[in-house]
């Protein structure tokens, strides 16, 4: 069975990074790294005593790059290196989503021959699917093979696919990848699983609150996003 690497990108939003690591922590059997994209001061003093307390891996971009955040791209191409030179399954964790111990198990559990990626679905504080999986609340069954974008709110890339496709050929004017490759993952003839029964707690873009605009006011949302070169997919 191959091992399991959980990653996960954080950039400052603390209160629920923090939730979200020591989630991450009450799984057992994984190795973990957490990927500082430039976070404030503070915020990576509590990311250095937070490695320090449960012995995760932190990688500091601020000290092996000059590329400002986002670094989406740098982040998958090192999270890939290390899950092949060790014949294990990458699992993306945004840090805004809150795991169950079982979560990245029951992922795991789905990796079987020519599966791509195997997603989680996301839920609000009331139970409810939210935002990315929209889509899935008209889903039925507790897991569904899926041709539709996933996320990398909570997702694994089985080894198989890892190896099928290099991330060093992610074109670097993109900031997120989730859709590409989620997109590349069904193109290159594996299947993609959504699990509808396993679901994570996702609280949606607090590390970057300007992208709430798009619900609150999309005009203004796209009109910054053209403006400011952000959130490029």
């Amino acid at each position: 069975m191959c091992k399991l690497h959980v990653i996960m990108p954080v950039k400052d939003s603390m209160d629920t990074a923090r939730d979200a690591i020591r989630a991450v922590m009450h799984t057992e059997g994984v190795d973990f790294t957490v990927y500082n994209d430039f976070s404030s001061d503070e915020a990576t003093a509590e990311l250095t005593a937070l490695a320090a307390e449960y012995g995760f891996r932190l990688v500091n971009w601020a000290d092996a790059t000059r590329h400002p955040s986002p670094n989406y791209r740098l982040t998958l191409q090192d999270a890939q290196r290390r899950a092949l030179s060790e014949n294990a399954h990458l699992v993306v964790v945004e840090s805004d989503v809150t795991v169950k111990p079982d979560t990245v198990g029951r992922l795991a559990a789905q990796a079987e021959k020519g599966i791509g990626l195997v997603a989680a679905v996301t839920e609000d504080t009331d139970g409810m699917v939210n935002f990315p999986y929209l889509y899935a609340r008209k889903l039925k069954g507790d897991t569904v093979s899926t041709t539709k974008r996933l996320s990398f709110c909570c997702t694994l890339l089985s080894n198989e696919f890892l190896k099928a496709f290099p991330f060093e050929g992610l074109n670097p004017d993109k900031q997120w990848y989730d859709v590409f490759i989620s997109h590349q993952s069904v193109k290159m003839g594996f299947r993609n699983l959504l699990m509808l029964d396993n679901r994570v707690l996702h609280r949606p873009h607090s590390s970057r609150p300007w992208k709430l605009l798009k619900y609150s006011n999309p005009l203004k949302y796209y009109w910054l996003k053209i403006v400011n070169k952000r959130d490029r997919i």
